[in-house]
């Protein structure tokens, strides 16, 4: 909202994102020095260690969505969305993480795979598969979007400036560079992201501890006197968080499959050896959980901002936090948590373009072109080239949808960009499940798996299907989930029907031989029969 920073503030954080911005160029400039094939690109030449790797994928799995959105949602709704974005959600998200890597990792070192559309049409030795999964990866355009909307009402409003150039600014700068990087200088800019997200996060928790000068009753007692309804673990007033139906069981179901992207689980590849994963999960997860608390501090903002109204306008949900930030904080301390406010949109916004793009030219473009395009002394070139064309398309796309939701949103980005994201890794979740942990699944029925998974949640969504779509503001949470349990129910059972055939084939009696029986088969025959 322009006109709530202070000039002062304006030129600080004018200066500070010039600095940021130098200091992200020279680790880009650095990763992409050591980059020498499209591999490199995808997973990396430089070894990390597994400590700097979990910090990349804490970096990437909490964006601009758990530092700046989903606040916004704990400032409305109060205690029932904090149970749902803070507790259910992330606990089952951080168990399926350790309980997914292990297995994918060992597949995706063996075939040496890049994406995960390639992760999936190897494990299932399915070309279709690859392509197949290459295209849905498209709809992670829509979290692209998200990311970049977050960013541009922080900034925007730090620098008095209307959304469009802010926006603009962004995503030239951020795609710029990534055309260049990739998962070399990406893990190091996450790196250096996480940390000062670890930072901030530790400030935002503690920035409204004298909220709690009559203990946690007192907490509470606040927040029934500005709502009643902020202090129950239920909303029926709200659109997302009605029920527990809402609440616990979709978010575990959200939650058990968040992993399945690709620029989440293929982190993994990037470690040296087995014995690195457990320090990386550790990392990971116990940062995680830091990060994921940080929409507890939607409740300060509801708090700061009790009729949700500031100079006398309406504070819509995407904005809360950035208003929370510039008018609660000192100047300079106001300038380290805009920083990581950032931080928290890049880290996600690289790895999501470096995982999308690369995807795009390895599994979408490539197979459609000649073998010969990419051969020879210049294959690497091109084919580098190819990708960089790609990201300058999908910063392009990014910036016409990003201005659309700043017009046209319902409610949040976030509902646009769960309606996306979530269709992906519903299709996603059965042939990376079944592909970890059943060695004899059959590539049919994880692709009917996946297809039930888009046809239910999109079904769902769009047709307004059960009472939980009736409402102007719909819930993309439960058609995915919906979705994920329809599609493990249907692979469950082609697999189960599969399992039975082979079963039965294996006790079937052998069909008479056609030639003449000696004395001594025909003798064996009958004792078997017999």
């Amino acid at each position: 909202m322009p006109g709530i920073a202070t000039p002062q503030q304006v030129t600080a954080t004018a200066i500070l994102l010039a600095v940021y911005a130098a200091v992200i160029l020279f680790f880009v400039v650095r990763g992409a020095l050591k980059i020498k094939s499209m591999s490199d690109y995808a997973v990396g030449s430089v070894r990390f260690s597994p400590v700097a790797v979990g910090l990349s994928l804490a970096a990437s799995m909490t964006s601009a969505a758990t530092f700046i959105i989903n606040p916004g949602f704990v400032a409305i709704n109060g205690l029932s969305a904090m149970l749902s974005f803070g507790v259910i959600m992330p606990l089952a998200s951080m168990i399926s993480l350790v309980v997914f890597t292990k297995g994918f990792r060992k597949h995706g070192q063996t075939v040496k795979a890049h994406t995960l559309a390639q992760w999936i049409g190897s494990r299932f030795q399915s070309p279709s598969l690859t392509r197949y999964f290459g295209w849905l990866a498209l709809l992670l355009i829509t979290f692209i979007v998200l990311i970049c909307v977050g960013l541009t009402q922080v900034l925007s409003n730090a620098l008095n400036a209307p959304p469009l150039p802010v926006l603009v600014a962004v995503v030239v700068f951020i795609f710029g560079y990534m055309m260049f990087g990739g998962a070399n200088s990406m893990v190091y800019t996450n790196t250096i992201q996480a940390s000062l997200k670890l930072l901030v996060a530790i400030i935002l928790l503690t920035s409204g501890y004298e909220h709690f000068s009559q203990g946690v009753h007192g907490f509470i007692a606040k927040l029934a006197a500005i709502d009643p309804a902020l202090t129950h673990a239920t909303n029926p007033g709200s659109y997302l968080f009605r029920d527990y139906f809402e609440i616990i069981f979709c978010q575990v179901v959200i939650g058990t499959a968040i992993v399945c992207q690709p620029h989440l689980i293929t982190k993994s590849l990037l470690l040296d050896s087995e014995k690195d994963v457990n320090r990386y999960l550790l990392t990971a997860v116990a940062v995680l959980t830091v990060f994921f608390s940080v929409v507890f501090v939607g409740l300060y903002a509801r708090m700061a901002f009790p009729g949700l109204m500031l100079n006398g306008q309406e504070l819509k949900m995407d904005k809360i936090m950035s208003a929370y930030v510039v008018r609660e904080f000192p100047v300079y301390m106001g300038l380290l948590i805009i920083l990581g406010l950032i931080s928290a949109g890049i880290s996600t916004l690289e790895s999501l373009i470096q995982s999308l793009s690369s995807t795009i030219t390895a599994d979408i473009i490539k197979p459609l072109l000649p073998a010969t395009a990419f051969g020879g002394a210049g294959g690497f070139g091109r084919e580098i080239l190819l990708n960089r064309a790609v990201i300058a398309v999908l910063g392009g796309i990014a910036i016409w949808i990003s201005y659309d939701q700043f017009v046209n949103a319902k409610l949040s980005v976030a509902i646009f960009a769960q309606t996306g994201v979530y269709a992906y890794f519903a299709a996603a979740f059965v042939p990376i499940s079944f592909g970890i942990f059943l060695k004899d699944a059959p590539r049919s029925a994880v692709a009917w798996a996946s297809v039930t998974a888009l046809l239910v949640h999109f079904g769902v969504y769009f047709g307004r299907l059960t009472p939980y779509m009736q409402a102007p503001v719909r819930n993309p949470g439960v058609s995915a989930a919906l979705g994920i349990v329809a599609s493990v129910v249907v692979g469950g059972a082609l697999y189960l029907a599969r399992r039975r055939v082979g079963v039965a084939a294996a006790f079937t009696p052998v069909e008479p031989h056609p030639r003449p029986l000696s004395k001594r088969e025909g003798s064996l025959t009958i004792s078997v029969k017999s």
